[in-house]
């Protein structure tokens, strides 16, 4: 039974209450009026329907997906448009916002936004699909929640905030996305592998790939190449090709030597034999271009589609150092950016060039923030991004990118950064303010100008106060001899070194460069002061993870919260135990956070000290030491790992550090097998490498890997040992349970060594490591029955040292 008083509708249930009724026919109509006006003022032509659709292939997805089990469902409205036939908005109303989400997203007969995503999940296997739910009767209370889609994806992704936008803005929004330009950059670098192998198979030089796609890339940009290309001979083609390119570059003002240079090495396309004479490769090749790049380029304006393209063409060279240079990754460019606060008044300016990459990160950052001003938008294209690149056909990439992100006038120079003319108009023209690069990696040390030198080099030229970010390899900043101290020394006393930050090891991956880096950033012609505290982090995990096929990439979406960590930290000077540290440096001091930073022992529990355990102990069985592994404990009076009394004690307190005599395992395998482990760098296995018949240490002791990781482990045996093994011996009476509690915190301490930071034997005299402690003396007897308490204890009795 219902009364109708006005608008209102009262039902009554089985027990005779009243309850207010809803009508999803009003949301309707509030979603309904919203987009129709809305559509109005689009120039692009939008498509509304509703609970059905006249397009094929919407209709073929839909058929399965009722809300209910039956067999066929659609939401309540489905909006397409003939600009973007891939992306469609899919929406569903309920009146009660009690009804608006479910907790589990699977209640969809039930909920506005479970159901908007069960026909998504359904689109999505042909469509980008925004998903809306919408829920309530009154247009201010509206409440709405957005998910996007993406095609072929299993999960979809919140998006857009909370209230109804115009299509437009919609569509604006999807098309910038991280996600979407994540799935366009996953296409991309698909189609850079299937265009790698037809350039080899064209016999494009790998030096002159690049440059083939940014001339072809340019030349679209000319309407009359782009509209007639298709009717041109070879010959005819590659000569059009060229001669489109320079019409492009002239435009844009490039001073008349700049562009000679150019032409030299754009040249090239007229005279190959294959884009010359074989009919339809170049026809062909321009046609994907502009359907796979030139159509991303569009879509994700202010990307280095060069730079990266570039960094795959290096992925599948034979040498990167045959094509002559290694690009800075497109997320450390941006992170640049935004540690040295660009804005829209920066000037920025680059003395290793490169690509380019550097200086595209800087524009989009200084577009962005100048908020749709022509004028200044204007300003910052044609005087606000200056760069210098020595090599002539990665100064013709840089000269392209620029053209391709900037539609101005390009201040790159083809030239020597050391150059006193070029120093001086840079300086006087352009007045930076901001310095990037990642200069060229010393290969040869006699004539080879050191990474530091142009990092002195971009310093000189900017403004005083100005922000110097540079990204070198690590041993610039370990340096305590030789011509890298004195740079050192140089750039302190001119300079202020305001942080340091080591970068993840693999960060050149796709480079196929193995070198460990870190950040520097200086600020320009302030002397370093004496009792200045310099910012040190470990930023060695931004996120990114190897997968086959697609190199060093942000896998999971962690790059962005990563990033603004570390840059809130940095600014702020913020000191993370474990993470970052401010200490006061000088030109002798090792210049990284891994060498100054506290442990963080805060995370050190049982299962640190039972892995240890465990990993001994199947050393012990896995070689024959012991008969049989029990996981019972050697007694089972549970201690508690309480660290409250811990203090620090120097490893040189504790040990006699010494190297080990180093055996050739040729040697060894001429004497033949035995009972005495050879000992290497591995870290597996108690780094034991095979057992043979001869020793040349004396075993009870500790021993370091000092060759990469600085891997600790107990040897209770006499042995030998391969280059690389230091040596700790005990000053105290040591057992096999004291020493894995040892070889548990010494390990704690690996995050500071790697392929750029050696755990040798001075470093290792100069380390501390925190104890249980008995007064002013290591407490030994707890070690012994902390780990007599936890599992696999018992198995440790089986073997005791043989040595002593």
């Amino acid at each position: 039974m219902a009364i109708i008083y006005d608008l209102c509708i009262v039902y009554y249930n089985s027990r005779g209450d009243s309850v207010m009724g809803f009508n999803e026919r009003i949301t309707e109509d509030i979603v309904r009026k919203h987009f129709e006006k809305d559509i109005q003022g689009s120039k692009v032509r939008y498509l509304i329907e509703e609970q059905k659709s006249k397009k094929e292939k919407i209709d073929k997805y839909l058929k399965n997906a009722s809300k209910k089990g039956a067999k066929r469902g659609y939401p309540d409205f489905i909006i397409s448009n003939d600009y973007d036939p891939d992306f469609i908005i899919v929406i569903e109303c309920k009146a009660d916002i009690t009804k608006h989400q479910s907790q589990t997203l699977d209640r969809y007969s039930e909920y506005a936004v479970d159901g908007a995503l069960l026909y998504a999940s359904y689109l999505s296997k042909e469509f980008d699909v925004l998903a809306i739910g919408v829920s309530g009767e009154d247009e201010q209370e509206l409440k709405v929640s957005h998910y996007l889609y993406l095609k072929g994806k299993d999960q979809p992704i919140p998006f857009a905030g909370g209230k109804l936008l115009s299509v437009d803005n919609y569509y604006d929004a999807y098309i910038k996305s991280d996600a979407k330009l994540k799935q366009d950059l996953d296409e991309l670098l698909d189609y850079s592998k299937e265009l790698n192998v037809q350039l080899h198979t064209m016999k494009i030089p790998e030096k002159d790939r690049a440059l083939l796609l940014s001339g072809i890339l340019i030349a679209l940009e000319d309407k009359s190449f782009r509209d007639g290309y298709i009717r041109y001979e070879p010959q005819d083609l590659t000569q059009a090709l060229v001669d489109a390119v320079f019409r492009e570059l002239r435009k844009s003002n490039i001073n008349p030597t700049k562009l000679d240079n150019l032409k030299v090495q754009f040249d090239f396309i007229r005279t190959h034999t294959t884009l010359s004479t074989k009919e339809d490769e170049l026809k062909n090749l321009i046609t994907n271009i502009n359907d796979k790049i030139k159509n991303f380029i569009k879509t994700h304006k202010y990307y280095d589609v060069l730079g990266q393209l570039y960094i795959e063409f290096l992925r599948y060279a034979n040498s990167d150092k045959g094509l002559g240079i290694v690009l800075t990754p497109r997320h450390i460019t941006e992170l640049f950016t935004d540690l040295a606060c660009v804005n829209k008044d920066s000037v920025v300016y680059d003395n290793c060039a490169g690509t380019g990459g550097f200086l595209v990160s800087a524009l989009k950052k200084m577009i962005e923030d100048a908020r749709h001003d022509n004028a200044k938008e204007r300003n910052i294209k044609e005087n606000q991004i200056v760069g210098v690149e020595y090599q002539a056909h990665i100064f013709a990439l840089a000269c392209s990118n620029m053209y391709i992100h900037q539609d101005g006038k390009s201040n790159i120079y083809n030239g020597d950064c050391f150059d006193s003319e070029i120093i001086k108009e840079v300086k006087e023209k352009f007045r930076p303010n901001i310095g990037f690069l990642n200069p060229p990696y010393q290969v040869d040390k006699k004539r080879d100008k050191e990474e530091l030198d142009f990092v002195l080099n971009n310093l000189e030229t900017l403004q005083q106060g100005g922000t110097c970010v540079a990204i070198v390899p690590m041993q610039c900043a370990l340096a305590q001899k030789g011509k890298k101290y004195e740079l050192k020394q140089l750039l302190l006393q001119k300079h202020t070194l305001e942080a340091v930050l080591s970068m993840p090891d693999e960060l050149f991956y796709d480079s196929n460069v193995g070198v460990v880096t870190c950040i520097m950033i200086f600020t320009a012609h302030k002397p370093h002061p004496e009792n200045k505290e310099t910012y040190f982090g470990y930023y060695k995990d931004d996120g990114f993870v190897i997968v086959k096929n697609k190199g060093r990439i942000d896998e999971y979406n962690k790059w962005e919260s990563i990033k603004s960590e570390w840059v809130r930290s940095c600014i702020n000077r913020k000191e993370i135990t474990g993470f970052s540290v401010n200490k006061v440096i000088g030109p002798e001091d090792e210049w990284c956070a891994e060498l100054h930073m506290e442990t963080d022992y805060s995370k050190l529990n049982n299962t640190y000290f039972e892995r240890t355990i465990l990993n001994y102990v199947s050393f012990l069985f896995q070689n024959k030491l012991i008969d049989q592994a029990s996981k019972e404990p050697f007694n089972k009076i549970q201690i508690p790992l309480d660290k409250n009394n811990w203090i620090y004690f120097g490893l040189k307190e504790l040990f006699e550090i010494s190297g080990t005599k180093t055996t050739p395992l040729d040697e060894l395998k001429k004497i033949g097998p035995g009972k005495y482990p050879y000992i290497t760098t591995q870290s597996t296995n108690n780094g034991a490498c095979g057992f043979y018949d001869m020793y040349t240490e004396k075993g009870n002791v500790l021993t370091i890997d000092s060759a990469v990781s600085g891997y600790c482990s107990y040897q209770p045996l006499n042995f030998s040992a391969s280059d690389h093994v230091e040596k700790l011996k005990p000053n105290f009476e040591m057992n096999p349970y004291i020493a894995l509690f040892l070889v548990t915190v010494i390990n704690l301490e690996q995050y500071r060594y790697n392929y750029g930071i050696k755990c040798s034997q001075t470093r290792l005299r100069k380390a501390r490591i925190k104890l249980p402690s008995k007064g002013a003396e290591p407490d030994y007897d707890f070690m012994e029955m902390y780990i007599k308490s936890l599992p696999y204890s018992s198995s440790i009795l089986m073997s005791q040292p043989t040595a002593c």
